[in-house]
């Protein structure tokens, strides 16, 4: 079973977010909560509020336990960016991007092996 959670349009960069997921994969759900949270990126903040309402979603929704799940993938697409201009000298104008990004945090159910 999937639990997926969504946060839209945050105001941080794709690419700033990609570093914080680089750091966190492959660790398991408690080490990559416990790294977030002492991850001194802005980020890092972002990410970790979308993987708790994951982890939510799985326990009031689905009537899963916490410590029965594992992050089964972390998407961070494009959203569509701020378009700015800066004044300059002579009466131009420069322009510049705000780029915003979409995360998707994707947990599934360990499936319990069978004892013997």
């Amino acid at each position: 079973m999937e639990i997926k959670a969504k946060s839209k349009y945050i105001r941080i960069s794709p690419r700033k977010l990609h570093l914080v997921v680089k750091s966190i994969k492959g660790l398991s759900l408690q080490k990559a909560l416990e790294t977030l949270a002492f991850l001194e990126k802005r980020a890092a903040k972002s990410l970790l509020k979308t993987l708790k309402s994951a982890i939510a979603n799985a326990v009031n929704n689905f009537k899963l336990k916490e410590e029965g799940l594992k992050i089964k993938s972390i998407e961070i697409l494009k959203a569509p960016m701020l378009k700015r201009w800066m004044p300059v000298s002579r009466g131009r104008a420069h322009p510049y991007v705000k780029r915003t990004s979409h995360i998707k945090v994707i947990l599934e159910e360990v499936s319990s092996g069978t004892k013997s």
